[in-house]
């Protein structure tokens, strides 16, 4: 079992992507870097090299890439391709549960155009559930990334915390924020609770 499988990254065998991820290095772990931002760069890199990319592929070997780097920080427990309670029909990329904030979402785009839209909605649906929840978009695109940055700052893009390119000074920025939070498991919900419950049970022992 290879490494991306044993951490659950990658489901199931023989996943072109993971195959793909797999011949670019050895073994992410041996990938030396200084900021988080150096491991995206070197990573994407290599990658850029391989002859199969397509938008779906790119896609998936960015959200690995990402995942791996959140393992080698110990930003643990990471999930991958998350579901919340509540939130019905959405799907999160990556999700972290902390103490402090509740879910902290990032969702990875090589490229925005119009896909920004999405994060920002599914963003909104989160916070609705969970008000302090933090969603992060995660990107490539230099010029993309402004552009939506300043969506966010004129309130066209109400859900999204901020845009950050992976490849920058501020993804490292991000990684130490995001450090200074408690991970942890999120709780089981209780859907609802009350002291006060009328049961059948009850109701028998009256007569």
């Amino acid at each position: 079992m290879n490494k991306l499988n044993q951490l659950g990254i990658t489901v199931g065998i023989n996943n072109k992507a993971e195959v793909v991820f797999d011949s670019l290095f050895p073994s992410f772990l041996d990938v030396k870097y200084k900021k988080p931002s150096d491991y995206i760069t070197t990573y994407w890199n290599a990658y850029q090299k391989h002859p199969e990319g397509n938008n779906n592929l790119n896609g998936k070997i960015f959200e690995y890439i990402l995942a791996t780097l959140f393992a080698r920080e110990n930003i643990l427990p990471l999930y991958i391709s998350a579901k919340v309670a509540f939130v019905p029909n959405v799907i999160y990329d990556l999700m972290f549960y902390t103490t402090e904030r509740g879910p902290i979402c990032i969702s990875a785009k090589t490229s925005l155009r119009e896909r920004y839209k999405q994060a920002d909605l599914e963003a909104i649906a989160l916070k609705y559930v969970h008000r302090k929840a933090l969603s992060y978009l995660v990107t490539l695109e230099v010029n993309e990334a402004k552009s939506v940055k300043a969506k966010i700052k004129s309130g066209d893009v109400i859900g999204l915390d901020n845009v950050v390119v992976a490849t920058s000074n501020e993804f490292n920025e991000l990684i130490e924020e995001l450090k200074a939070y408690k991970f942890s498991e999120p709780p089981t919900v209780k859907v609802i609770e009350s002291n006060q419950i009328i049961t059948e049970e009850k109701m028998k022992a009256l007569k």
